[in-house]
């Protein structure tokens, strides 16, 4: 029996300098059934339960750094039931849309509560829904998920609007330094600040305007890796297993982290979903940008962790790419437990995961 006590025991591996060690050697993931452009990233693994540690895994390009897009706001979902088990937070919290927090596509209704802003986060992808939590939580509470891993090529630091506004050319604090791009610790969060202080200066529209010509205009997406959250198919795949396996949370805290990832994009897509009785994920996408990850437990017990990553595609809008992304998910998939007995249907079309960048 794996009680809490025993999982607390199991240590990641991690180096001197206390960064998570790169992928263990794995068999390399099969190629993706139907053509995907850009730069590809792939991570899938049977995770021990006791140890975390992956029992099976295949990967592509599994140390290699993407952009996470949306698929970080898992991690502000985790920082902000930390600060609720924490009690400096809580679910009945209202907040209203502002100049200052509303970010880019939809956004929620005025004096909606925490929990209501934690189901769009997940379910409907919010970014102004996204801003105001991580804002809430604290920009290094949400980087501390990943620092408290050990992930050191993982940055969850900015919200959504921040990193827009950075792209855009439009904060001083960022084109003002060279040194954002590998800034850590003290460093990374002073200049955090310093950016989330210029996006707040800006209607929502005109980011939007500046964006769409900085995108017409110059984009590279060499840029991207620059400004965004980041992280690699493993230290997402890492940070996903100890979300579901190991969240520290307390047992209200869990059922809330459960209930609303499991209103992520991604079960109805999976070959394996007869099979499976929790699942959670979440995606992301961008200007040639297309993220998938998830975590699942079948029927008999075994729990899989996959992180999918698209960066630099030849189309700029890359939800179209839903289908091919999972077809080579659920080979991933199949690599590591096997095919799935019984007829399954087609994965279903691509979701919408909000339009931030048309």
């Amino acid at each position: 029996m794996n009680t809490p006590a025993a999982l607390d025991q199991a240590p990641l591996q991690t180096r001197l300098d206390g960064c998570l060690t790169a992928a263990p050697a794995v068999v390399k993931a099969p190629p993706p059934p139907f053509p995907l452009s850009g730069r590809l990233g792939l991570w899938v693994a049977e995770i021990d339960p006791r140890t975390l540690q992956p029992i099976k895994a295949v990967g592509t390009n599994p140390d290699s750094v993407f952009p996470l897009a949306s698929t970080y706001k898992q991690a502000v979902l985790w920082a902000l039931l930390q600060e609720f088990d924490a009690g400096r937070l809580s679910p009945n919290e209202r907040f209203d849309v502002t100049r200052e927090n509303q970010s880019l596509g939809q956004y929620p209704y005025d004096g909606s509560n925490v929990k209501a802003l934690s189901i769009r986060m997940i379910a409907n992808s919010d970014n102004t829904a996204t801003d105001i939590l991580h804002r809430r939580v604290g920009l290094q509470r949400v980087q501390d998920v990943a620092d408290g891993l050990g992930l050191c090529r993982t940055r969850l630091i900015l919200p959504t609007r921040d990193w827009w506004v950075a792209e855009a050319g439009l904060s001083a604090a960022f084109n003002g330094t060279t040194r954002w791009a590998l800034a850590t610790g003290k460093d990374r969060a002073r200049l955090a600040a310093l950016i989330d202080m210029d996006a707040r200066k800006y209607r929502a529209d005109y980011v939007q305007y500046k964006l769409d010509r900085y995108f017409e205009t110059r984009h590279t997406p060499a840029d991207d890796l620059r400004v965004h959250n980041l992280s690699t198919p493993y230290e997402l795949g890492t940070l996903l297993a100890h979300e579901f396996l190991r969240p520290g949370l307390s047992p209200r805290a869990v059922k809330w982290q459960r209930d609303v990832m499991a209103l992520g994009f991604g079960k109805s897509a999976l070959n394996w979903r007869p099979r499976i009785n929790f699942f959670g994920g979440k995606g992301g996408n961008g200007w040639g940008i297309l993220t998938y990850s998830g975590y699942f437990q079948t029927k008999d017990g075994r729990r899989v962790v996959y992180a999918f990553m698209q960066h630099g595609a030849d189309q700029t809008y890359t939800i179209p790419n839903t289908r091919r992304a999972f077809a080579w998910i659920n080979a991933g998939i199949e690599a590591v437990l096997g095919p799935v007995l019984g007829e399954v249907k087609p994965g279903v079309g691509a979701p919408e995961l909000g339009k931030a960048v048309p």
